[in-house]
C-alpha cells in the first residue's frame, strides 16, 4: 500500500528551520528508502515564501495570493511517497526520516486508490 510521508519542519519565531539535521543525513535517508526498494515518488518543496495559495469565492471568481503565511511553528517541507505492506512500516520509514527530529514531525497518510 502507498502512504506519503509529509515532512513538516520545525521553524523559529521568524520562520526559520530549527533542524540540527544535515544534507548528509537526508542524502542518507534518501538512499535507505531508494534501496529498500520502497521508494515510489518524493520531493522536497521550495522555501515557504515562493507558494501561492488559489481559492475560488462564491462568485465563481479565482482569488490569488502570496503564501500561505500561517501562524504556525510547522511548515510543510516536501514529501515521500513509499509502497509497502502496513501502517507499521510505514511509521517506522517516517520515524527514520531526519524530519522527525529537532522539532519536526511526519504526518502519515495512505493514499488512496479509486482503481479495483
Amino acid at each position: 500500500m502507498k502512504y506519503m510521508l509529509l515532512i513538516n519542519a520545525a521553524t523559529d519565531a521568524d520562520g526559520q528551520a530549527v533542524s540540527q539535521c544535515t544534507f548528509e543525513d537526508w542524502q542518507v535517508y534518501d538512499k535507505s528508502v531508494k534501496d529498500a526498494g520502497i521508494f515510489v515518488t518524493g520531493h522536497s518543496l521550495a522555501d515557504l515564501t515562493t507558494a501561492t495559495t488559489v481559492r475560488v469565492d462564491d462568485r465563481g471568481e479565482r482569488v490569488v495570493t502570496d503564501g500561505p503565511f500561517a501562524e504556525s511553528r510547522e511548515v510543510l517541507g516536501g514529501y515521500y511517497v513509499i509502497d509497502v505492506p502496513d501502517l507499521d512500516i510505514a511509521l517506522d520509514w517516517a520515524a527514520r526520516c531526519p524530519g522527525a527530529r529537532d522539532g519536526g514531525s511526519m504526518v502519515v497518510r495512505p493514499v488512496a486508490s479509486f482503481e479495483d
